[in-house]
């Protein structure tokens, strides 16, 4: 009767051991393409400034950092601009603008950020002379 117990046990063991298994592959396979399908996929581009920065395109996967040092994710070498100027973050499914406390100030659609903020589909950031559109996919 032990043996049995014994035998049943290492079924229901190994049993375990592959539906961890099955769960923890299903879940690296998500990861490793980059994005999981229920995140949305945010982008900067930048409409107006700089020659140089003109026509930008950036994939917003993690925080990124805006400013005039060059340790900033885009750089934006102008008078008006903040080491660290501002920071975009993804907060779920939501893209978040932060001001960092820069002298000069952020805004979008002409109206300055106080707080973070949520930002839309087709929102104008303005950073000291340059402006970015925020797009979804």
């Amino acid at each position: 009767m032990i043996d049995l117990v014994l035998f049943a046990g290492r079924i229901l063991l190994v049993v375990m051991l592959y539906l961890f298994l099955f769960a923890t592959m299903r879940t690296g396979i998500g990861l490793v393409r980059g994005q999981r399908r229920d995140t949305a996929i945010w982008s900067v581009d930048v409409e107006k400034g700089e020659k140089s920065l003109r026509g930008l395109h950036v994939d917003i996967l993690g925080p990124v950092v805006v400013g005039r040092s060059p340790s900033s994710d885009i750089v934006i070498d102008e008078p008006y601009v903040s080491a660290t100027h501002a920071r975009l973050t993804l907060q779920g499914p939501a893209l978040v603008l932060e001001d960092l406390g820069s002298k000069n100030g952020t805004l979008v659609n002409g109206h300055p950020v106080t707080q973070p903020v949520s930002l839309r589909d087709g929102d104008d950031v303005q950073v000291g002379d340059t402006v970015m559109r925020v797009s979804r996919r």
